[in-house]
């Protein structure tokens, strides 16, 4: 992995070794086609995005606009773009594109006009491309000017370009919050935390076009690298926390829990309380925390529990804290919390700590830290955890855990599975994709890879498309028990198709007349496995095919590195194998029948 924080210098440099580095290491990688529409020259932003791309499980293969045709390429069209069919769509411009600027002669109103010009300029060129390609856009919007004319007045004076570049920044903001599938980079505060001066050398604009120093262009790369691998599921999950030295000063079995550094009476306490509420915070956004710490449990525990900390052994979804080695807890960890070790982030002050986790455990990260001060914008700018759609889910995931461990709890009394499986007092609801749950459905069609029979991926519009389609079904199913709401946790997407003859003594197949289904998708999260979910969604299935007069549903599998556990799935749901190796890639078969018995026998249906 390209460590966190990087060396830009380091990256520009040596960019086609790393390069080959990646791709030689072996690793099972989204293929991804990205257009970078630029107002300005954009070979080397390629060049580095591509490096944090590979890095992050994204094989990426690019489009180039020629020098500032950006506006060109979406509103008029390519022929080179269209037949890129592009998954991702980058417009790469900056305050350097703003081509008209207000000026001291021009009226309040000739200001608003300009502004508003402006604005549509862009809006013309997102919707386009949304017209053209239906895959998400990604637009920066703009720094601030490198002089104001006005001083301090520039930002609240009509005339001025910082309030100019203020208005236009809301604008976008605006246009960000109500379109799904429009995605804002703020490049705004990228270039205010490097440093505007740096940012916005003016040297490189006039000697190469670069809208920003060379030096900036991998902080550039890796932010909107950060925006598109969680587009595509790629973000990290879990966060597993050292706690001595790192959620505060001191060692809590040396020094005793009162003597511990955090809290409002110095300011190294204030520093660790600071980095605490930051981490709180991240449960918002569905971030889990754990601990990994070599402690006796009882100190952690006592250490958490400390009266001016803001954590406390609630908050974490699971604690480890022994004197195991870390790496080996980490990858506990992440089988309790049923997610891969690379779903992981390992934060601990301890360098040698540091080192052996990202020695032992390949893909889970571990961001170098400096002192106690650098921790939370270290993390921070680490983009592990980037949001590009936070749903109800998200913010109730850490909840959602704390269930699973009560339900673990539970099932351990049981001797016989089935009995433990009726005293959760399971219902469900499966029925077509809603509206309201088009961005939660997206979300889970670009995260589930271990129990995802085709690994497709869909973009909100597409979610949308298949709902609105006569010709295709589709399925979702929430889950509840008496411990609390799993919300949406399996989809299927199927297109009708009719059916044909086989092929046989050279006679060409013919339609029979009678309706199949092909199924796209099918996926279930990982965190309801064995509670008879998949049988729910099956029976749900032939009776919405049943419905429709459909008589066969085709099924298809196709291996990759981690869904090899739904490998048979097919077949445990009474699906014949038709064509496929073991291995490769299958296809299946489930003859509709008048006869079908419901397989779920633990889950109640409801509306």
């Amino acid at each position: 992995m390209i460590p966190y924080p990087f060396d830009g210098e380091e990256l520009l440099k040596k960019s086609k070794k790393i390069r080959r580095e990646l791709l030689a290491d072996g690793s099972s990688r989204l293929r991804k086609k990205i257009a970078v529409l630029g107002g300005s020259t954009t070979h080397d932003i390629v060049r580095m995005l591509e490096l944090f791309l590979l890095d992050q499980g994204i094989e990426p293969v690019f489009y180039e606009s020629e020098y500032a045709q950006y506006y060109e390429d979406a509103v008029f069209g390519s022929e080179a773009l269209e037949a890129f069919h592009p998954d991702v769509i980058l417009i790469h411009t900056s305050y350097r594109n703003l081509r008209e600027l207000p000026d001291l002669s021009q009226t309040r109103e000739e200001v608003e006009s300009l502004e508003e010009e402006t604005f549509r300029k862009f809006e013309t060129v997102w919707e386009k491309c949304a017209q053209r390609y239906g895959c998400p856009v990604i637009q920066n919007n703009f720094e601030y000017p490198a002089w104001r004319l006005l001083g301090n007045r520039d930002a609240c004076d009509v005339h001025g370009r910082v309030h100019f570049v203020n208005a236009l920044n809301r604008r976008f903001a605006a246009y960000a919050e109500t379109h799904g599938s429009f995605y804002l980079h703020d490049l705004n505060y990228l270039a205010a935390s490097y440093g505007l001066d740096r940012w916005a050398d003016p040297a490189y604009w006039h000697m190469y076009k670069y809208a920003m120093a060379l030096e900036a262009i991998p902080v550039y790369a890796y932010s909107v690298s950060s925006i598109i691998k969680s587009l595509y599921g790629k973000n990290k999950k879990a966060l597993a926390l050292d706690l001595d030295n790192t959620l505060w000063g001191g060692v809590v079995g040396d020094d005793g829990v009162d003597a511990l550094e955090i809290g409002m009476e110095t300011p190294m306490g204030q520093v660790y309380r600071e980095f605490q509420d930051y981490l709180k915070a991240q449960k918002e956004i569905g971030v889990l925390l754990t601990v990994d710490s070599k402690n006796e449990r009882e100190n952690a525990l006592a250490g958490l529990r400390h009266p001016a900390g803001v954590l406390r052994p609630e908050d974490f979804a699971a604690v480890r804290a022994n004197w195991e080695p870390k790496s080996e807890n980490l990858t506990e960890l992440a089988k309790e919390l049923n997610i891969l070790p690379e779903s992981m982030v390992f934060v601990d002050d301890n360098p040698a700590e540091r080192a052996l986790v990202r020695g032992q455990v390949p893909g889970a990260a571990v961001p170098e830290l400096g002192g106690p001060e650098t921790y939370l914008t270290t993390l921070d700018r680490a983009g592990y955890f980037e949001v590009t759609n936070l749903s109800e889910d998200d913010r109730r995931r850490s909840e959602m855990y704390r269930q699973n461990a009560e339900r673990r709890a539970a099932q351990a009394a049981f001797a016989d599975y089935g009995v433990y499986l009726e005293s959760l007092e399971m219902t469900a609801k499966i029925g077509p994709f809603a509206p309201v749950y088009f961005p939660r459905i997206t979300q889970l069609t670009n995260k589930s890879n271990q129990f995802n029979l085709t690994t497709k991926r869909y973009t909100e519009p597409e979610i949308a498309a298949a709902a609105q389609d006569p010709d295709v079904i589709t399925l979702c199913g929430s889950l509840k028990d008496k411990f609390g709401d799993n919300g949406i946790v399996s989809l299927i997407i199927g297109s009708l198709a009719m059916m044909m003859t086989e092929e046989e003594d050279g006679k060409k197949p013919e339609l029979t007349g009678e309706k199949a289904l092909l199924i796209d998708l099918w996926l279930m999260s990982c965190r309801v496995l064995k509670r008879d979910m998949e049988y729910a969604m099956m029976d749900a299935l032939v009776e919405e095919c049943r419905r429709q007069d459909v008589k066969a549903i085709f099924g298809y599998y196709y291996p990759t590195a981690k869904n090899g556990m739904v490998r048979e799935f097919y077949k445990r749901m009474g699906f014949t194998q038709i064509a496929g190796k073991d291995g490769g890639d299958t296809v299946w078969k489930f003859h509709v029948s008048d006869h079908y018995e419901n397989r779920n026998r633990y889950i109640r249906r409801v509306e």
